[in-house]
């Protein structure tokens, strides 16, 4: 037995630092942590100074009890879980729950898994830090009162089955806001005005810009006529130099900003490449909010850059990081060796990696280096006047290695642009020739919507939520159905152009795709209504400055400068009080909006949230005749939706003719539109309009959908044609009537008999597992809970 028991959070990382040390260390995971709250209302005592109550969950038990007789055989334990607050806690559980002795019990920490990293953190171990773990006490129970206590108002006057958390609301909030601030705006049009000129020898067109823009079509037509005989003259050049820096090395925030942009990357994906990156040791700690880098990172990046580029494109950088609730962190994210410019590992991996090495190394590149040439242009029959910018690089820099990317998007096509990257050789008082003008009508834009990155962005700006936090929020709010991640077309919209060429002045109408969205966060219909009741009655919960308060002093508590339990003390009672008002006194909840009368029958339209999502009503329950209801499709919304819009769902469902003697009919159903052929339903594809849908498409779409119904079938039995073997997501299945059975894994698929699958069918009703069976449990959970 090794006399030295060391514990990790993961078995990857188990496995990498196994290899740094020598037969008297045994390394193990904990998978995490090692207990939790009771799922109970009592798991938390409010009059006993939030005293808690902890249970080591089923699926740990083996786990601890591992983990306890290894503890007791070893001379000293030393526990290495991650080195921020959730990682201090983790060690604080282990220590109760191993029953450890302080004398015998160890903790380090480090923020890279390299051999020389391990070693110096086993030479200089520490006891658990309790102002760490407080904090993180502080924060877990925080945010489980205010789960259990706000979710059960929720049900009661909102909807059944709701929950709300205190990070996630405000998120919700933001895109809420947001999404009223598009709905309000009001696009305002004006003539962007670009001219194609040339010099005498015509060899080359470069682009300028007027630098004003016009509202109104008769003034932009009135000036390109009066430059129809216009004379234009350089009138002032300016050459000067210019430097663009790096960018600091990654922080969380930054990473998942810029795997966004440049990978396409969710922030949950990001962070578990990146945990997966650390845990091999290819990377430093993932969860941070610093851009330091240690002396020997700065001394690695140099010998590296001076190797592969030259001494020219090195500069020492020491970057320090401006968010005034940092903490915790020792490092920004960055290579543990430099010298590795790429990994073997998937294809996610080896981008993620290669990012976070170009990134870091350029951040202790050179800047790079331009000349920018500005020439004012004037114009003969006018006051105004255009201007053309030139950029030259004179110089790379850290260009050589990295370029950062940015959420702005650009508001007009490349080909309008004024900017060029090299201008012709001016000089002043020169006269120019016009080639063409061209005024093009572009209309203001509203905000834009979050993506997952840029929402990391604004909370952080916001000072809401931590390094740990980021991910699971946003994963939260989509899961519980308040925000949805989707694209969305755009709409045609019209669009003037006006064309001076050969002296004459061109008028055209040309229509553009405008609004169309990629990867954007869309608060739902639901969403919204639990917003605003959590605005009109919790407003602190919701307050962006209440909660970046509360973030602050999860701070203090971590540096020693406040006791934990009275910040929440200080926080529940008026959370407490807030909780029995609402509940007592406040009315329920209602999405319902009236749209106007239906012209055919009279009736009232209104729409409102259903029990199956958001749907448009024509008449009242109380009326003889029984109200019709139609689904909202895909980016319509309650507060939006007029009654045109909401009539056309009526139109639903739809007969588009027949096919193998039987009615094709196109509706949409609580999972999105579909068609109806013989009792079997087929989704339309996205992207196809229920409305325009013919009978050609339909029979298209039935035969795809056959098709590969057929292709996943593995086997089927003459005995019983409702049990079928067939090829799922996660590998072969048996479909047994209701049942789902999973194989075993010492069966072949292929060869299972009638009579095996009976009896593995009869196992599987038997141990509860199957789908029907784990739909009635979690559903007589859920009735219990409520």
């Amino acid at each position: 037995m090794a006399k030295n028991l060391l514990i990790v959070e993961s078995p990857a990382k188990a496995k990498t630092i196994e290899g740094y040390l020598g037969k008297d260390f045994l390394v193990k995971s904990s998978y995490g942590h090692i207990r939790d709250l009771v799922k109970t209302d009592d798991a938390i005592d409010t009059n006993d100074n939030f005293k808690q109550k902890y249970e080591v969950p089923s699926d740990k038990k083996a786990v601890v009890s591992e983990l306890k007789k290894l503890a007791k055989a070893a001379e000293t334990v030393w526990l290495a879980s991650d080195e921020d607050r959730e990682g201090e806690a983790i060690s604080w559980h282990l220590y109760e729950t191993l029953n450890l002795k302080a004398q015998s019990t160890k903790r380090i920490v480090f923020h890279e898994i390299t051999k020389p990293a391990i070693l110096k953190a086993i030479e200089q171990p520490r006891n658990i830090d309790f102002n760490l773990v407080n904090a993180q006490q502080a924060r877990r129970v925080l945010d489980r009162l205010v789960g259990f206590e706000l979710s059960p108002v929720l049900w009661k006057k909102v909807k059944p089955s709701l929950s709300a958390g205190r990070v996630q609301s405000v998120a919700v909030r933001l895109l809420v806001d947001r999404e009223r601030e598009i709905n309000r705006f009001e696009p305002e049009a004006a003539f962007r005005v670009v001219a194609l000129f040339f010099t005498d020898d015509k060899k080359e067109l470069f682009k300028a810009e007027l630098s004003q823009r016009f509202a109104d079509i008769n003034e932009a037509e009135r000036f390109l006529q009066d430059c129809a005989k216009a004379v234009f003259e350089v009138k002032s050049l300016e050459t000067k130099p210019s430097k663009r820096n790096p960018s600091a090395p990654f922080t969380t925030s930054t990473l998942q900003q810029e795997a966004s942009r440049k990978l396409g990357f969710s922030v949950a994906r990001t962070m578990t490449i990146a945990q997966r990156l650390y845990e091999s040791g290819k990377i430093t700690y993932m969860r941070t909010d610093s851009v330091n880098l240690s002396n020997t990172a700065l001394q690695a990046a140099e010998q590296e850059i001076k190797s592969a580029y030259g001494d020219k494109y090195y500069k020492r950088r020491q970057y320090k990081t401006k968010s005034a609730g940092a903490q915790e962190a020792h490092e920004a994210i960055r290579p543990t060796y430099f010298g590795q410019h790429s990994i073997e590992g998937d294809a996610s991996e080896r981008k993620l990696y290669e990012l976070i090495w170009k990134r870091s190394i350029a951040s202790q590149m050179s800047e790079a280096a331009f000349e920018k040439t500005i020439a004012k242009i004037s114009i003969s029959t006018r006051n105004e006047e255009f201007t053309a910018n030139g950029e030259v690089m004179k110089f790379d820099g850290f260009l050589k290695v990295y370029f950062e990317s940015t959420d702005e998007e650009s508001e007009v096509s490349l080909d309008e642009s004024g900017d060029n990257t090299l201008l012709p050789p001016l000089q002043k008082g020169q006269h120019l020739g016009l080639n063409e003008m061209i005024a093009t009508e572009r209309f203001s834009r509203p905000a834009a919507r979050y993506t997952e990155a840029s929402l990391v962005k604004k909370l952080e700006e916001l000072g809401i939520g931590r390094p740990s936090t980021y991910a699971p929020t946003i994963s939260t709010i989509q899961n519980r159905g308040y925000v949805v991640k989707e694209d969305r077309e755009g709409k045609l919209r019209n669009y003037r152009v006006l064309t001076l060429s050969s002296g004459q002045v061109l008028a055209q109408e040309k229509t553009e795709i405008t609004g169309a969205e990629k990867a954007k966060l869309f608060p739902t219909d639901i969403g919204i209504l639990v917003n605003d009741f959590l605005v009109e009655h919790f407003k602190d919960i919701v307050d962006f400055n209440f909660t970046a308060t509360v973030e602050k002093e999860f701070d203090e508590i971590a540096n020693g400068l406040k006791e934990w339990t009275a910040m929440l003390h200080n926080f529940y009672g008026p959370f407490h009080s807030e909780v029995k008002n609402t509940i007592e006194n406040a009315d329920r909840a209602s999405s319902e909006r009236m749209l106007g009368i239906d012209p055919e029958s009279g009736k009232q339209v209104s729409v409102r949230i259903g029990r199956f999502g958001p749907l448009v009503q024509i008449g009242s329950p109380d009326e003889e005749e029984k109200p019709r209801f139609a689904s909202l499709r895909s980016g319509q919304m309650i507060e939006t939706i007029n009654l045109e819009e909401a009539l056309e769902l009526f139109k639903l469902p739809k007969k588009v003719g027949t096919y193998e003697d039987k009615d094709m009919t196109v509706a949409i159903g609580r999972f999105g539109p579909y068609i109806r052929h013989n009792s079997a339903f087929y989704s339309l594809p996205k992207g196809i309009d229920p409305m325009d849908v013919n009978e050609d498409q339909a029979i298209e779409i039935i035969e795809i959908k056959r098709k590969k119904d057929i292709e996943k079938i593995i086997k089927t039995f003459d005995e019983n044609p409702e049990v079928k073997i067939e090829q799922g997501r996660w590998g072969p299945f048996i479909r047994f009537g209701k049942q789902n059975i999973k194989i075993p894994k010492n069966k072949d698929a292929e060869k299972l008999t009638y009579s095996e699958i009976v009896e593995l069918a009869e196992a599987d009703k038997n141990t509860g597992t199957s789908g029907a069976r784990k739909k009635a449990t979690a559903k007589k959970a859920v009735k219990k809970k409520s």
